[in-house]
Protein backbone atom coordinates (compact mmCIF):
# COMPACT_ATOMS: atom_id res chain seq x y z
CA UNK A 1 0.00 0.00 0.00
CA UNK A 2 1.79 2.95 -1.15
CA UNK A 3 1.89 6.19 -2.93
CA UNK A 4 4.18 8.43 -4.48
CA UNK A 5 3.08 11.69 -2.41
CA UNK A 6 4.93 14.27 -0.38
CA UNK A 7 4.37 14.75 3.53
CA UNK A 8 3.06 17.94 4.37
CA UNK A 9 3.83 19.76 7.79
CA UNK A 10 0.85 20.11 10.44
CA UNK A 11 1.64 21.70 13.61
CA UNK A 12 -1.60 21.75 14.79
CA UNK A 13 -4.90 19.21 14.87
CA UNK A 14 -7.18 20.43 11.69
CA UNK A 15 -10.34 21.85 12.91
CA UNK A 16 -13.63 23.21 10.57
CA UNK A 17 -15.59 21.59 7.85
CA UNK A 18 -13.30 23.43 5.65
CA UNK A 19 -10.57 20.72 5.66
CA UNK A 20 -10.90 18.46 2.61
CA UNK A 21 -11.05 14.76 3.33
CA UNK A 22 -8.66 12.39 3.03
CA UNK A 23 -10.79 9.59 2.99
CA UNK A 24 -14.82 9.38 2.28
CA UNK A 25 -16.73 6.05 3.01
CA UNK A 26 -20.77 6.23 1.65
CA UNK A 27 -23.22 2.99 2.95
CA UNK A 28 -20.34 0.66 3.19
CA UNK A 29 -21.85 -2.56 4.29
CA UNK A 30 -19.91 -6.10 5.01
CA UNK A 31 -21.34 -9.62 5.81
CA UNK A 32 -19.32 -12.30 7.26
CA UNK A 33 -20.39 -15.98 6.00
CA UNK A 34 -23.59 -16.43 3.83
CA UNK A 35 -25.82 -13.42 3.50
CA UNK A 36 -29.59 -13.60 5.28
CA UNK A 37 -32.34 -11.52 6.74
CA UNK A 38 -30.86 -12.39 9.96
CA UNK A 39 -27.51 -12.94 9.29
CA UNK A 40 -25.08 -10.27 11.56
CA UNK A 41 -23.44 -7.61 9.92
CA UNK A 42 -19.80 -6.63 10.65
CA UNK A 43 -20.58 -3.16 8.75
CA UNK A 44 -23.89 -1.86 8.13
CA UNK A 45 -24.55 1.90 6.07
CA UNK A 46 -21.53 3.27 7.34
CA UNK A 47 -20.64 7.02 6.22
CA UNK A 48 -17.59 8.17 7.24
CA UNK A 49 -15.49 11.56 6.01
CA UNK A 50 -11.47 11.54 7.91
CA UNK A 51 -10.03 14.99 7.16
CA UNK A 52 -6.59 15.80 5.60
CA UNK A 53 -3.81 15.73 8.05
CA UNK A 54 -6.32 14.35 11.78
CA UNK A 55 -5.69 11.47 13.91
CA UNK A 56 -9.29 10.04 13.78
CA UNK A 57 -9.78 7.03 16.17
CA UNK A 58 -12.12 4.03 15.53
CA UNK A 59 -13.46 2.75 19.38
CA UNK A 60 -15.45 0.08 20.21
CA UNK A 61 -15.49 -2.78 22.34
CA UNK A 62 -14.49 -6.84 20.15
CA UNK A 63 -16.83 -7.22 17.21
CA UNK A 64 -18.28 -3.74 16.84
CA UNK A 65 -16.78 -3.48 13.39
CA UNK A 66 -13.70 -1.23 13.96
CA UNK A 67 -11.19 -3.52 11.91
CA UNK A 68 -12.84 -4.73 9.70
CA UNK A 69 -13.34 -1.16 8.40
CA UNK A 70 -9.65 -0.27 8.56
CA UNK A 71 -9.10 -3.77 6.97
CA UNK A 72 -11.85 -2.66 4.04
CA UNK A 73 -9.89 0.80 3.71
CA UNK A 74 -6.50 -0.49 3.06
CA UNK A 75 -8.28 -3.40 0.88
CA UNK A 76 -7.61 -6.25 3.00
CA UNK A 77 -11.39 -7.04 3.12
CA UNK A 78 -13.74 -6.78 0.60
CA UNK A 79 -17.48 -5.06 1.29
CA UNK A 80 -20.46 -6.04 0.31
CA UNK A 81 -22.03 -2.85 -1.04
CA UNK A 82 -20.85 1.13 -0.43
CA UNK A 83 -17.63 3.35 -1.83
CA UNK A 84 -14.40 4.38 -0.47
CA UNK A 85 -12.60 7.03 -1.90
CA UNK A 86 -8.82 7.61 -0.69
CA UNK A 87 -7.33 10.94 -1.66
CA UNK A 88 -10.49 12.30 -3.98
CA UNK A 89 -9.97 8.44 -5.96
CA UNK A 90 -12.27 5.40 -6.07
CA UNK A 91 -10.69 2.45 -3.58
CA UNK A 92 -14.23 0.55 -3.53
CA UNK A 93 -17.46 0.79 -5.53
CA UNK A 94 -19.88 -2.01 -4.71
CA UNK A 95 -22.25 -1.33 -8.12
CA UNK A 96 -19.22 -0.23 -10.18
CA UNK A 97 -17.29 -3.21 -9.27
CA UNK A 98 -14.35 -1.10 -8.65
CA UNK A 99 -12.16 -2.61 -6.07
CA UNK A 100 -8.51 -1.52 -6.02
CA UNK A 101 -5.23 -3.90 -5.11
CA UNK A 102 -4.65 -2.92 -1.45
CA UNK A 103 -0.56 -2.52 -3.01
CA UNK A 104 -2.40 0.19 -5.37
CA UNK A 105 -3.95 2.00 -2.86
CA UNK A 106 -2.61 5.54 -1.39
CA UNK A 107 -2.29 4.12 2.41
CA UNK A 108 -0.35 1.97 4.65
CA UNK A 109 -0.64 -0.50 7.68
CA UNK A 110 0.67 -0.44 10.77
CA UNK A 111 -0.25 -3.82 12.34
CA UNK A 112 -0.10 -4.90 16.10
CA UNK A 113 3.26 -6.72 15.76
CA UNK A 114 4.91 -3.71 13.20
CA UNK A 115 5.37 -7.17 11.24
CA UNK A 116 8.87 -5.93 11.13
CA UNK A 117 12.02 -8.29 9.77
CA UNK A 118 13.68 -9.84 12.31
CA UNK A 119 17.20 -10.41 9.90
CA UNK A 120 17.29 -7.17 8.56
CA UNK A 121 18.98 -4.35 10.11
CA UNK A 122 16.71 -1.21 10.47
CA UNK A 123 17.82 0.58 7.44
CA UNK A 124 16.96 -2.69 5.47
CA UNK A 125 13.56 -2.62 6.80
CA UNK A 126 12.79 0.72 5.50
CA UNK A 127 14.40 0.21 2.27
CA UNK A 128 12.70 -3.06 1.20
CA UNK A 129 9.28 -1.55 0.33
CA UNK A 130 11.70 0.98 -1.65
CA UNK A 131 13.30 -1.84 -3.28
CA UNK A 132 10.42 -3.45 -4.33
CA UNK A 133 9.81 -0.30 -6.31
CA UNK A 134 12.64 -0.61 -7.94
CA UNK A 135 14.04 2.62 -6.69
CA UNK A 136 17.40 3.11 -7.76
CA UNK A 137 19.93 2.18 -4.82
CA UNK A 138 21.20 5.80 -4.57
CA UNK A 139 17.92 7.32 -3.78
CA UNK A 140 16.95 4.61 -1.84
CA UNK A 141 20.03 5.39 0.82
CA UNK A 142 18.59 8.95 0.39
CA UNK A 143 15.23 8.30 1.71
CA UNK A 144 16.20 6.04 4.41
CA UNK A 145 18.82 8.32 6.15
CA UNK A 146 15.83 10.93 5.81
CA UNK A 147 12.91 9.21 6.92
CA UNK A 148 15.23 7.73 10.05
CA UNK A 149 16.57 10.53 10.83
CA UNK A 150 13.13 11.99 10.83
CA UNK A 151 11.48 9.84 13.23
CA UNK A 152 14.75 10.47 15.54
CA UNK A 153 16.34 6.47 15.52
CA UNK A 154 18.76 8.11 12.23
CA UNK A 155 21.67 6.29 14.67
CA UNK A 156 20.16 3.01 14.76
CA UNK A 157 20.17 2.29 10.91
CA UNK A 158 22.54 -0.96 11.66
CA UNK A 159 20.42 -2.36 14.53
CA UNK A 160 18.19 -4.92 14.03
CA UNK A 161 14.67 -4.92 15.38
CA UNK A 162 15.48 -7.56 18.51
CA UNK A 163 17.74 -4.83 19.47
CA UNK A 164 15.41 -2.05 19.66
CA UNK A 165 13.28 -0.98 22.31
CA UNK A 166 9.65 -0.94 21.71
CA UNK A 167 9.45 2.99 21.06
CA UNK A 168 12.38 2.51 18.42
CA UNK A 169 10.53 -0.58 17.11
CA UNK A 170 7.13 1.74 16.90
CA UNK A 171 9.51 4.49 14.89
CA UNK A 172 11.27 2.11 12.70
CA UNK A 173 7.79 0.86 11.47
CA UNK A 174 6.56 4.15 11.30
CA UNK A 175 9.96 4.63 9.06
CA UNK A 176 9.06 1.92 6.93
CA UNK A 177 5.24 2.96 6.45
CA UNK A 178 6.38 6.52 5.29
CA UNK A 179 9.61 5.95 3.30
CA UNK A 180 7.63 5.66 0.29
CA UNK A 181 5.39 8.75 0.56
CA UNK A 182 1.94 7.67 2.08
CA UNK A 183 0.24 10.20 3.37
CA UNK A 184 -2.51 8.08 5.22
CA UNK A 185 -1.34 5.32 7.75
CA UNK A 186 -3.42 2.99 9.53
CA UNK A 187 -2.95 1.66 12.70
CA UNK A 188 -3.95 -1.63 13.85
CA UNK A 189 -4.21 -1.76 18.24
CA UNK A 190 0.11 -1.48 17.72
CA UNK A 191 -0.02 -0.52 21.79
CA UNK A 192 -2.10 -3.73 22.70
CA UNK A 193 0.58 -5.75 23.49
CA UNK A 194 2.98 -2.77 25.26
CA UNK A 195 3.01 -2.71 29.15
CA UNK A 196 1.24 0.62 30.44
CA UNK A 197 4.44 2.80 30.78
CA UNK A 198 5.56 1.84 28.15
CA UNK A 199 2.11 1.85 25.63
CA UNK A 200 1.93 6.05 27.73
CA UNK A 201 5.21 6.89 26.14
CA UNK A 202 4.51 5.70 22.52
CA UNK A 203 1.26 7.28 22.49
CA UNK A 204 2.80 10.43 23.45
CA UNK A 205 5.96 9.74 21.00
CA UNK A 206 3.27 9.16 18.17
CA UNK A 207 1.83 12.46 18.70
CA UNK A 208 4.11 14.22 18.57
CA UNK A 209 5.44 11.84 15.05
CA UNK A 210 1.98 12.88 13.52
CA UNK A 211 1.63 15.76 14.38
CA UNK A 212 5.44 16.81 13.03
CA UNK A 213 5.22 14.51 9.91
CA UNK A 214 1.36 15.44 9.00
CA UNK A 215 0.00 12.75 7.75
CA UNK A 216 -3.53 11.78 8.48
CA UNK A 217 -4.18 8.66 10.76
CA UNK A 218 -6.57 6.24 11.98
CA UNK A 219 -6.04 4.12 14.78
CA UNK A 220 -8.43 1.12 15.93
CA UNK A 221 -8.65 0.47 19.91
CA UNK A 222 -10.64 -0.53 22.40
CA UNK A 223 -8.84 1.24 24.65
CA UNK A 224 -10.89 4.82 25.83
CA UNK A 225 -8.11 6.46 27.44
CA UNK A 226 -5.62 5.58 25.11
CA UNK A 227 -8.54 7.29 22.48
CA UNK A 228 -8.98 9.89 24.65
CA UNK A 229 -5.19 10.80 24.42
CA UNK A 230 -4.63 10.46 20.71
CA UNK A 231 -7.41 11.75 18.76
CA UNK A 232 -8.76 14.62 17.29
CA UNK A 233 -11.42 12.75 16.74
CA UNK A 234 -13.01 9.39 17.70
CA UNK A 235 -15.57 6.95 16.09
CA UNK A 236 -17.40 5.33 18.22
CA UNK A 237 -18.96 2.22 16.66
CA UNK A 238 -21.62 -0.45 17.78
CA UNK A 239 -22.92 -3.13 16.21
CA UNK A 240 -21.27 -2.60 12.85
CA UNK A 241 -22.63 1.33 13.01
CA UNK A 242 -20.96 4.77 14.03
CA UNK A 243 -22.72 5.40 17.12
CA UNK A 244 -21.22 8.26 17.38
CA UNK A 245 -18.50 10.92 15.95
CA UNK A 246 -16.87 13.68 17.53
CA UNK A 247 -14.30 15.04 19.39
CA UNK A 248 -12.86 13.39 22.72
CA UNK A 249 -14.54 16.47 24.91
CA UNK A 250 -18.15 16.62 23.48
CA UNK A 251 -18.29 12.81 23.88
CA UNK A 252 -17.70 12.24 27.15
CA UNK A 253 -20.00 15.45 28.31
CA UNK A 254 -22.78 14.80 25.88
CA UNK A 255 -22.57 10.96 24.38
CA UNK A 256 -25.36 10.62 21.65
CA UNK A 257 -27.02 7.55 23.58
CA UNK A 258 -26.65 5.23 26.39
CA UNK A 259 -24.71 3.16 24.53
CA UNK A 260 -21.77 5.87 24.08
CA UNK A 261 -22.26 7.03 27.42
CA UNK A 262 -21.76 3.71 29.34
CA UNK A 263 -18.92 2.87 27.09
CA UNK A 264 -17.03 5.60 27.51
CA UNK A 265 -16.16 6.13 30.94
CA UNK A 266 -17.69 6.08 34.34
CA UNK A 267 -20.86 7.28 35.01
CA UNK A 268 -24.01 7.12 37.49
CA UNK A 269 -27.61 5.52 36.03
CA UNK A 270 -31.01 6.46 36.79
CA UNK A 271 -34.05 5.60 35.38
CA UNK A 272 -36.44 8.07 35.28
CA UNK A 273 -40.02 8.98 34.35
CA UNK A 274 -40.68 12.26 32.96
CA UNK A 275 -42.86 14.74 34.85
CA UNK A 276 -42.55 17.46 32.95
CA UNK A 277 -40.48 19.16 30.13
CA UNK A 278 -39.57 22.60 29.05
CA UNK A 279 -38.77 23.50 25.52
CA UNK A 280 -37.17 26.89 26.45
CA UNK A 281 -35.04 25.74 28.90
CA UNK A 282 -34.28 22.38 27.62
CA UNK A 283 -34.97 21.06 31.08
CA UNK A 284 -36.83 17.83 32.33
CA UNK A 285 -38.08 17.00 35.38
CA UNK A 286 -38.93 13.50 36.56
CA UNK A 287 -39.10 10.86 39.11
CA UNK A 288 -36.00 8.62 39.97
CA UNK A 289 -35.34 5.55 42.70
CA UNK A 290 -33.23 8.58 44.79
CA UNK A 291 -35.73 11.40 43.84
CA UNK A 292 -36.93 13.90 41.86
CA UNK A 293 -34.67 14.78 39.14
CA UNK A 294 -33.79 18.03 37.19
CA UNK A 295 -31.89 17.47 34.06
CA UNK A 296 -31.06 18.51 30.95
CA UNK A 297 -32.72 17.15 27.24
CA UNK A 298 -30.58 17.98 24.39
CA UNK A 299 -32.93 18.08 21.15
CA UNK A 300 -30.48 17.70 18.49
CA UNK A 301 -29.85 13.97 19.95
CA UNK A 302 -33.44 12.82 19.61
CA UNK A 303 -36.21 14.89 17.96
CA UNK A 304 -38.99 13.12 19.48
CA UNK A 305 -39.94 15.71 22.58
CA UNK A 306 -40.39 14.10 25.80
CA UNK A 307 -43.57 13.70 27.59
CA UNK A 308 -44.71 13.14 30.63
CA UNK A 309 -44.84 9.39 31.36
CA UNK A 310 -41.77 8.71 29.55
CA UNK A 311 -38.97 6.60 30.75
CA UNK A 312 -35.89 8.05 30.11
CA UNK A 313 -31.93 7.10 31.64
CA UNK A 314 -30.30 10.22 33.23
CA UNK A 315 -26.42 9.63 33.62
CA UNK A 316 -23.89 11.67 35.44
CA UNK A 317 -20.28 11.54 35.66
CA UNK A 318 -18.69 10.47 39.03
CA UNK A 319 -16.27 14.08 38.70
CA UNK A 320 -19.48 15.43 38.33
CA UNK A 321 -21.11 14.66 41.54
CA UNK A 322 -20.29 16.42 44.98
CA UNK A 323 -20.23 14.73 48.17
CA UNK A 324 -20.94 17.62 51.14
CA UNK A 325 -21.74 17.62 55.18
CA UNK A 326 -24.97 15.90 55.67
CA UNK A 327 -26.21 18.81 57.39
CA UNK A 328 -25.94 21.17 54.53
CA UNK A 329 -28.95 23.07 53.22
CA UNK A 330 -31.55 20.70 51.28
CA UNK A 331 -31.25 22.30 47.48
CA UNK A 332 -32.40 20.89 43.79
CA UNK A 333 -30.84 17.71 42.55
CA UNK A 334 -29.22 17.31 46.70
CA UNK A 335 -30.15 13.52 47.76
CA UNK A 336 -29.17 12.84 51.69
CA UNK A 337 -26.78 9.32 51.86
CA UNK A 338 -24.23 7.63 53.57
CA UNK A 339 -20.87 6.42 52.48
CA UNK A 340 -20.47 2.77 52.25
CA UNK A 341 -17.29 2.65 50.96
CA UNK A 342 -14.32 5.48 50.49
CA UNK A 343 -10.92 4.56 48.20
CA UNK A 344 -7.80 6.18 47.52
CA UNK A 345 -7.03 5.89 43.85
CA UNK A 346 -4.29 8.36 43.38
CA UNK A 347 -5.21 11.33 42.05
CA UNK A 348 -8.76 11.05 43.35
CA UNK A 349 -10.87 9.78 46.11
CA UNK A 350 -13.43 7.66 45.22
CA UNK A 351 -16.90 7.58 47.29
CA UNK A 352 -19.71 5.26 47.13
CA UNK A 353 -22.63 6.99 48.60
CA UNK A 354 -25.80 4.25 49.68
CA UNK A 355 -29.26 6.66 49.12
CA UNK A 356 -32.03 3.91 49.45
CA UNK A 357 -31.45 1.21 47.38
CA UNK A 358 -29.18 3.06 44.71
CA UNK A 359 -25.49 3.27 44.91
CA UNK A 360 -23.76 6.71 43.81
CA UNK A 361 -20.06 6.91 42.84
CA UNK A 362 -18.86 10.25 43.25
CA UNK A 363 -15.09 11.36 42.49
CA UNK A 364 -13.38 13.96 44.65
CA UNK A 365 -10.01 15.45 44.79
CA UNK A 366 -7.26 13.44 46.67
CA UNK A 367 -5.58 16.28 48.69
CA UNK A 368 -7.28 15.20 52.16
CA UNK A 369 -9.37 18.59 52.69
CA UNK A 370 -12.75 18.03 53.92
CA UNK A 371 -11.97 13.97 53.50
CA UNK A 372 -15.46 11.77 54.87
CA UNK A 373 -15.00 8.84 56.29
CA UNK A 374 -16.89 5.85 55.55
CA UNK A 375 -20.61 5.44 57.14
CA UNK A 376 -20.26 9.28 57.41
CA UNK A 377 -24.51 11.02 56.41
CA UNK A 378 -23.72 13.32 54.02
CA UNK A 379 -25.90 15.16 50.75
CA UNK A 380 -24.44 14.24 47.25
CA UNK A 381 -25.11 17.02 45.26
CA UNK A 382 -25.01 18.02 41.36
CA UNK A 383 -26.15 20.76 38.64
CA UNK A 384 -28.70 20.05 36.80
CA UNK A 385 -26.56 21.15 33.53
CA UNK A 386 -24.64 18.36 34.49
CA UNK A 387 -27.09 15.52 34.44
CA UNK A 388 -27.87 14.53 30.71
CA UNK A 389 -31.57 12.24 29.93
CA UNK A 390 -31.05 10.25 27.16
CA UNK A 391 -34.24 7.97 25.63
CA UNK A 392 -32.52 3.88 25.76
CA UNK A 393 -32.82 2.36 22.36
CA UNK A 394 -34.89 -0.50 21.99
Amino acid sequence: MTAGTHLHDRTSPPHGGDVPSAISIRSLTKTYGKRSATSERALEAVDLDVREGEFLVLLGPSGCGKTTLLRSIAGLERPDEGTIHIDGQVAFDGRGKVDIDPGRRPVTMIFQSYALWPHMTAARNVAFPLKCEKVPRDEIDRRVGEILTTVGIGHLGERYPGEMSGGQQQRLALARALVVGARIVLFDEPLSNVDAQVREKLRLELIRMQRTLGFTAIYVTHDQGEAMELADRIAVMSKGRIAQLDEPRQLYVAPADVDVARFLGQSNELPLTVERYDAATRRIEGATPIGTVAATWDPGRDPQTPAPGDTLVVFGRPTDFTVVDGASASRENAWPGRIEASRFLGDHLEYVVQIGETRLRCWASADGAGEFAEGREVRVVIGADRLHAIREKD
